[in-house]
């Protein structure tokens, strides 16, 4: 796909001085495309409520717009008051990979990724609720329930009921879309400025699917939409058969782009073969008739054929200078005598020639009419994915025949099929790449990055989020043991990793037969778990009683606030706290603990996750010792618990440390 900004020919460009508006519009539009219209314009409106998020108003004039637009716009930029705590109990290898599976709803979550994992993420496939009536969407009423979900230890165990969005309601499509806006806001900054965006959907929800990603990740950012043959006999409940859903394509920038695909050995086309490798030929001759001599004229220049040496296959030595040997002229004319020209310049026929046809990479051949042609031999063993995949691994039959494999059995409808997303992924991803997955369902994506990591050496990262969804008591998957869609995508790869550590041992015993080999066999071959929960930190939410005189409420509020600060240094998890710090910092959740012995009267801990460090102490008192080292050693951050200073201890590190310094 050629990205490539066009350019004009107009001779004033070259004498004017440089555009500075327009490219920081053009910087603007790559940043935040939200705030521009389809036509490229600034929408001044949503540029006002970048400012102001409380400006609203749902009666303004936009391009595509829906009832709850802004709402949902402003939901996407408001912070979460949750936070992450690690599940060590269902994790599988923790210490041996990074991949992560996250049980939560999605906008929570992603919210708390995108500082940690603001613009880490390569690839993103979801395949989202088609809104087909029968889906769960995450309406007005679940954003209002949702702080109640993540604070209910209950809700958080047995799994949180939903509704389904029916089409009878009135805001059918609005709440789609409002789920839909806010997620992908969000998610576009996990992207890199190469990343790309896989998202699976039908005919319910295509067309708005595809005005919305014009929003938010620009128009000129469209790469394609894709045609999946998802049912080979169709559903025959509709006047014409269906047998197809969609992949829309989407890039987060103009830097982004697709890898192309290995060709096997089945459907090579590299029929030939040389000293060189295997090839295939095709005309050197430029057959497009727009060009020819009176438009490339250094493209037109004779080659020179010595037809008495052809080897096996009919191809003889070729050369730009005419000698007793090199006696037959070849011109670039097509078939009707007309002049047209080569697709290579006289340097790079030089870089291309030899003498000897086994080792040249372009030759002579007589053509089927008597006449003579130059061709390049063509030894490219990858191909540019169509924009129709039709093949029988996509099948969604051919998913639920996956999870079988696994031991499931009907416990979850409709699974993509791993191959269809290997497909996405291999089109993006590179070695030490991260694919993220938001609506992670039966877990497909999880299985697709293993086994596409068991059979190359990409070393992929994935990270999972899913909703724990209630499985209904009537369901096959509740008779199974499984109380929540979120256990089926943990419990799928776990037995996917159990699967493959099987197959290895069987294949290479030796390679486990020491304890010290285990590490580099189980490498990338696991993950954590973490659950989606409310804050550590205490929040505001003490209300005045209007009995209560005003010195009353007063007193009340400072024991409000006395016994909310006792409860965080009373009763916190030490590690979910540390864990909650760290992400709000910016850390990722791979992240090791270390002591440091040379604190004597504080336990100082230094954190890495690869990219940054800092040091934390959650001690409930600083020492006059530990201030003093730090008010002299300054090359590193601290981060502390406010209440474990006063005021002069803290004065002291702001003033030594500065920006190094942060207290919660």
């Amino acid at each position: 796909m050629n990205k490539e900004k066009e350019t004009t020919d107009n001779p004033m460009e070259k004498v004017q001085s440089h555009d500075w508006n327009n490219e920081r519009l053009e910087q603007l539009k790559q940043l935040m495309p939200d705030l521009f219209t389809n036509d490229g314009q600034l929408n001044i409106n949503e540029l006002k409520k970048v400012v102001d998020p409380k400006n609203v108003n749902e009666t303004e004039r936009y391009e595509f717009r829906w009832f709850g637009k802004s709402n949902a716009k402003r939901e996407a930029f408001t912070p979460t008051d949750a936070t992450l705590v690690y599940d060590e109990k269902r994790s599988v290898n923790p210490a041996e990979s990074e991949n992560l599976i996250i049980e939560g709803e999605n906008l929570a979550v992603l919210k708390l990724l995108s500082n940690s994992y603001r613009e880490q993420v390569k690839c993103i496939y979801i395949d989202p609720p088609y809104n087909t009536g029968n889906d769960f969407v995450y309406s007005d009423k679940f954003n209002q329930d949702r702080k109640e979900y993540w604070e209910d230890a209950e809700m958080i165990e047995n799994g949180l009921k939903i509704d389904t969005n029916i089409e009878t309601e009135g805001r059918f499509h609005s709440n789609w879309l409002d789920m839909m806006y806010s997620r992908l806001l969000v998610a576009r900054q996990l992207l890199r400025e190469d990343g790309v965006i896989f998202i699976s959907l039908d005919d319910n929800e295509i067309h708005h699917l595809r005005k919305l990603c014009d929003e938010v990740f620009g128009e000129d950012n469209f790469y394609s939409q894709i045609i999946v043959r998802a049912n080979s006999r169709g559903q025959t409940y509709n006047q014409i058969a269906k047998t197809h859903e969609y992949i829309l394509i989407y890039t987060k920038s103009i830097d982004g782009d697709l890898i192309e695909l290995e060709k096997d050995a089945a459907n090579s086309d590299l029929n030939l073969k040389d000293d060189i490798g295997n090839f295939n030929i095709r005309e050197l001759r430029n057959r497009n008739p727009k060009f020819g001599k009176h438009n490339r004229p250094n493209l037109f220049y004779p080659i020179y054929a010595n037809t008495k040496l052809a080897d096996k296959d009919g191809f003889f030595p070729i050369s730009l200078k005419k000698t007793d040997e090199y006696n037959v002229k070849i011109e670039p004319f097509n078939s009707k005598g007309i002049e047209s020209c080569w697709r290579w310049g006289t340097t790079k026929f030089e870089d291309n020639v030899n003498t000897n046809t086994l080792l040249s990479n372009v030759v002579g051949k007589e053509k089927g009419d008597g006449s003579f042609g130059v061709y390049e031999k063509y030894r490219k063993t990858t191909y540019k994915p169509k924009s129709i995949w039709d093949d029988n691994a996509f099948l969604t039959e051919t998913g639920t025949v996956e999870v079988k494999n696994l031991g499931f059995d009907g416990e979850f409808d409709f699974p993509k099929p791993v191959e269809l997303v290997k497909r996405c992924i291999e089109l993006t991803v590179e070695k030490g790449d991260t694919v993220l997955d938001f609506f992670a369902g039966s877990g497909t994506t999880g299985q697709s990055v293993f086994e596409l990591n068991n059979n190359t050496d990409k070393d992929i990262k994935f990270i999972a989020i899913q909703l724990p969804e209630k499985c209904p008591e009537s369901s096959i998957a509740f008779k199974n043991g499984f109380k929540k869609i979120s256990d089926i995508t943990i419990e799928r790869n776990k037995r996917v990793v159990e699967k493959i550590i099987k197959e290895k041992k069987e294949a290479q015993p030796d390679l486990f037969s020491k304890k010290e080999n285990d590490q580099d066999q189980l490498n990338g071959l696991g993950f954590k778990v973490f659950k989606l929960k409310k804050s550590n930190f205490p929040r505001v939410e003490y209300a005045p009683d209007p009995e209560k005189t005003e010195e009353e409420n007063i007193e009340a509020l400072k024991k409000y606030i006395r016994d909310k600060e006792a409860q965080l240094v009373t009763a916190f998890n030490r590690d979910e706290l540390i864990t909650e710090i760290l992400i709000k910092n910016g850390f990722k959740l791979n992240y090791s603990l270390t002591k440091q012995e040379e604190f004597k009267k504080n336990e100082i801990l230094l954190a890495s996750d690869g990219d940054k460090e800092t040091l934390i102490c959650l001690d409930v008192t600083i020492s006059d010792e530990t201030v003093e080292h730090f008010k002299t050693h300054t090359d590193q951050k601290l981060i502390v618990l406010e209440r474990a200073l006063d005021t002069t201890k803290k004065w002291n590190l702001k003033h030594a440390m500065g920006d190094k310094f942060n207290a919660f």
